[in-house]
């Protein structure tokens, strides 16, 4: 048994999960949150049989209540929580702890062994992503405090996308003001992107390194990826997680001037544009609603407003699968995998309707199908393959996490 202990931290909870890199299989997870807040609340999941992607698993969960200062008590109540549930960290002793970490810039483009050095450079980054890496880097000197002894790797959800060309990733604005404040695109999910790419080639029974794909990862924020030979080529989300496509809450792509227009007329400050951008827009700004599935209920019921909310939604979908189309020169494979990815049938027939003259061929019975686990779902004579994925972050942290050290 390898066991690596997957944190995914923000900056009032922190999400974990206990892997065994040999099986696969989740061991336990839980979620600390409300961290700080008068109230706060913990629950953990043992699966008791374990837990894999096409395996369900009988689970025990457990629940508490109780004020949790800081993320440093935080995980002594996952470790109470770990002790008093199980499985026992004695005999299940982590050999890692993977931290997920959203923004690691052009610094970071591999998992990185966590050092005083690292976490400085995690630090400093937060100007990147003032959301995501104060709260990661609380997270890790916690566990790093509760888990002195054990290797921890921080694992970049920007790393995958290194790879770019500078083509892809530079902004066309003034060369030394994008130098000093480091603006370029970065993109994220980069975990999600690599394990589902690396997944269906597995699947197809052919080298990665063979294959040209677009990965789309659908759920509540959204990215598409173009992925040639294993390498990102390209992905949406640019600088931070708003730029790409439509998501629950986030307007995607937006003609800048747009920020200036608010600002004048409504008098919106910077932090006003940015929480009118990314909490409410998107669907839940278009239809009252960032659920896929609420939208698509009250379209079918004739909401005109949840109409026109999906078909912007599918509209930029299409226009990256044939942006990815023209910059691939054509695909081998497309994916959809997250939430809305791997659950909705009618986003993924809809998003390749237009694409018959690329290949892509859809089977719209194995389509409708609510078959779990990696599946295809064009005919058997498409030229482009088209897979539903289920995505698994943190399988993927923990394998990396292990990689660097057990190296």
């Amino acid at each position: 048994m390898s066991p690596v202990l997957v944190i995914n931290s923000g900056s009032s909870s922190f999400k974990y999960q206990l892997v065994d890199v040999d099986t696969e299989r989740a061991l336990a997870s839980g979620l600390v949150e409300r961290i700080g807040e008068a109230a706060g609340a913990a629950s953990h999941t043992v699966f008791l049989g374990g837990e894999g992607t096409s395996v369900a698993a009988t689970k025990a969960t457990s629940h508490i209540e109780r004020p949790i200062p800081d993320h440093t008590a935080g995980f002594a109540v996952m470790l109470e929580a770990f002790a008093a549930h199980g499985p026992s960290l004695e005999k299940a002793r982590p050999v890692a702890v993977g931290h997920r970490v959203v923004q690691g810039g052009a610094r970071f483009f591999e998992p990185t062994l966590v050092t005083p050095l690292v976490e400085i450079n995690i630090d400093e980054l937060s100007a990147l992503a003032p959301l995501h890496n104060p709260g990661a880097l609380q997270g890790i000197r916690a566990a790093r405090a509760a888990f002195a002894d054990v290797p921890h790797v921080a694992v970049f959800d920007t790393a995958f996308h290194q790879t770019m060309p500078a083509a892809a990733y530079t902004y066309a604005i003034d060369r030394e003001t994008a130098q000093k404040h480091r603006i370029r695109k970065y993109g994220f999910h980069g975990t999600s992107h690599k394990f589902v790419s690396e997944a269906a080639a597995a699947f197809l029974g052919r080298p990665v390194s063979e294959l040209s794909q677009i990965v789309l990862h659908l759920g509540n924020g959204a990215s598409a990826t173009a992925i040639r030979g294993g390498e990102s080529v390209d992905t949406s989300m640019g600088l931070t997680p708003l730029e790409g496509l439509v998501m629950g809450t986030r307007s995607g792509d937006i003609d800048p001037s747009v920020l200036g227009v608010l600002a004048r007329r409504e008098d919106m400050t910077p932090g006003d544009l940015d929480a009118f951008l990314n909490k409410r827009s998107g669907l839940l700004g278009l239809a009252g609603a960032s659920d896929m599935r609420d939208i698509d209920t009250r379209r079918r019921e004739g909401d005109a407003d949840a109409q026109l909310a999906f078909d912007v939604y599918i509209h930029r979908l299409r226009a990256y699968i044939g942006a990815y189309l023209a910059q691939l020169g054509g695909a081998d494979v497309i994916s959809f995998t997250a939430g809305v990815g791997e659950n909705s049938a009618v986003v993924r027939a809809a998003a390749l309707e237009t694409f018959a003259f690329a290949g892509v061929r859809l089977d719209a019975e194995r389509n409708a199908s609510s078959e779990r686990g990696i599946r295809v779902i064009s005919t058997d004579d498409s030229p482009v393959t088209v897979l539903v994925v289920p995505t698994d972050e943190e399988l993927e942290i923990a394998r990396q996490a292990h990689a660097i050290a057990t190296a």
